[in-house]
C-alpha cells in the first residue's frame, strides 16, 4: 500500500490527483476513484470500487465491486454536473449501485448510519434520511424517498416519487407502488398495511403514550369509514398535538402518488 499522509492508497488503484480523501482513507486495490470526489475521513474502500461525481463522509465503509456517482439511468440526461451525497459512519455492500442526479433535484443522497446491503440500486435524485437499512437487491426507481430510521425488505422494487415514511418497515419482496406512512408496517404484492410498526418503535425508545396516540391515528385512516380527508379533520380535533402525530398526518397531506391501504 501507497501511504500519504495518512491515506492508504494500493498501489493497483487509480486516485484523480484532484480527488480530496481525508485522515486514514483505505482505498483498495483496483479501485477508480475520479475528479473532484470527497472522500470523508476515515473512510474505507474496498476492492473494484468505483467513485465518481461524489462526495462521501466520515466513517464510511464501501465494499468490493460497489459504484457511487455514476450518471443516472435517464435518457433526458445529458451530462449536466450533479452528485451523490453519502453522510458519515453509512455502510455500502458488494456490488450496490447508487447513481447521481439529474437538473430535476441536481442530487441523489443517501444520509448518515444507513446500511445498503449488496445488490442494492439507488436511482437518480432518490433522497434517504438518516438510519435507514435497505436490504439485498432492493432497486429504486428515481425520484424515491425514505424518510429516517425506515427498513426495507430484500427483492423490494420500489416505483419512482414513491415516499417511505419514517420508521416504516416493508417486508421484502414487496411490491411498493405508492406512499406508505410513516410508522407502519406493510408488507406483499400487491402490498398492504399491516397496522403500526410497534415493535420498531418500542425498540427505538417511543414512549407508550406516543405509540397509544400513534394507534388511534392508524385506526382513523385505515381502520373506519372515512375518506382521507374525513380522517385528518377528525385527526385534528380528536388527538394530541404531539410531533409524532404531526408527522404522520402531514404525510397524508403531502402524497402525490396516493397512500397504501
Amino acid at each position: 500500500m501507497q501511504s500519504t499522509t495518512g491515506v492508504e492508497i494500493h498501489p493497483t488503484a487509480i486516485v484523480d490527483p484532484s480527488a480530496e480523501l481525508g485522515e486514514g482513507v483505505s482505498v483498495g486495490p483496483h479501485t477508480i476513484i475520479g475528479p473532484g470526489v470527497i472522500v470523508g475521513a476515515g473512510t474505507q474502500i474496498a476492492s473494484a470500487v468505483l467513485i465518481e461525481h461524489a462526495t462521501v463522509g466520515d466513517g464510511c465503509a464501501i465494499s468490493h465491486g460497489a459504484v457511487l456517482g455514476t450518471a443516472p439511468q435517464d435518457l433526458k440526461y445529458r451530462n449536466e454536473p450533479t452528485r451523490l451525497t453519502v453522510g458519515d459512519r453509512t455502510v455500502i455492500r458488494e456490488y450496490a449501485t447508487l447513481n447521481r442526479g439529474t437538473t430535476a433535484s441536481g442530487i441523489t443522497s443517501v444520509g448518515s448510519d444507513c446500511l445498503l446491503m449488496s445488490y442494492v440500486h439507488v436511482a437518480h435524485d432518490c433522497h434517504l434520511g438518516d438510519h435507514v437499512i435497505i436490504s439485498n437487491a432492493v432497486n429504486m426507481a428515481g425520484h424515491v424517498t425514505i424518510h429516517d430510521w425506515a427498513s426495507i425488505g430484500g427483492m423490494t422494487p420500489i416505483h419512482q416519487f414513491v415516499r417511505i415514511g419514517a420508521h416504516a418497515f416493508v417486508g421484502g419482496g414487496s411490491r411498493v407502488a405508492k406512499d406508505i406512512p410513516p410508522y407502519v408496517k406493510a408488507a406483499g404484492s400487491p402490498i398492504q398495511l399491516y397496522g403500526l410498526n410497534s415493535v420498531g418503535l418500542q425498540r427505538r425508545g417511543f414512549a407508550e403514550d406516543v405509540r397509544r396516540e400513534l394507534k388511534r391515528a392508524y385506526r382513523l385512516f385505515f381502520a373506519s369509514t372515512h375518506n382521507t380527508t374525513q380522517a385528518l379533520a377528525r385527526a385534528r380535533e380528536e388527538l394530541r398535538a404531539i410531533p409524532e402525530v404531526e408527522v404522520f398526518l402531514s404525510f397524508f397531506e403531502g402524497t402525490d402518488r396516493g397512500v397504501t391501504l
